[in-house]
């Protein structure tokens, strides 16, 4: 799987893709990179509007793949090292979107189905009325 990253691209363009892909995940940009093992300030996040062209630091177009099997430190390495993008994939947790800073080695895959909301059966508890 593939997302390309063109010219006239603004920021929902990929975050749309990307969680057709992904819908327990969610990807944020930012103004600058973070460090490895911490989150990104949220007054650093770049408004859905913005296109692409204005908040890219490296100026070309192309391919990024994000197969099921890449990690999302990977993935936001490639936003990095090929844009010069400052990406974030985040997870969700219930009502919450958690940042993946401590599970950036998780897959893509992993990281969506850790996201998906859990299913709670209902405990059937047997008709004791006949016990003495």
């Amino acid at each position: 799987m593939q997302i390309y990253i063109s010219e006239e691209a603004v920021v929902r363009d990929i975050q749309e893709k990307f969680q057709t892909m992904y819908p327990y995940l969610k990807l944020e940009f930012f103004r600058k990179p973070h460090t490895k093992g911490a989150c990104s300030p949220e007054a650093e996040k770049i408004s859905s509007d913005t296109p692409i062209e204005k908040i890219r630091m490296i100026h070309s177009f192309g391919w990024l793949d994000i197969s099921y099997y890449r990690t999302a430190a990977a993935v936001e390495h490639d936003f990095g090292y090929l844009f010069g993008l400052s990406a974030q994939i985040l997870r969700k947790a219930g009502n919450l979107w958690l940042e993946t800073t401590i599970t950036d080695n998780w897959t893509l895959e992993e990281l969506n189905n850790a996201g998906r909301p859990v299913k709670r059966a209902r405990l059937q508890f047997p008709d004791n009325s006949g016990d003495d």
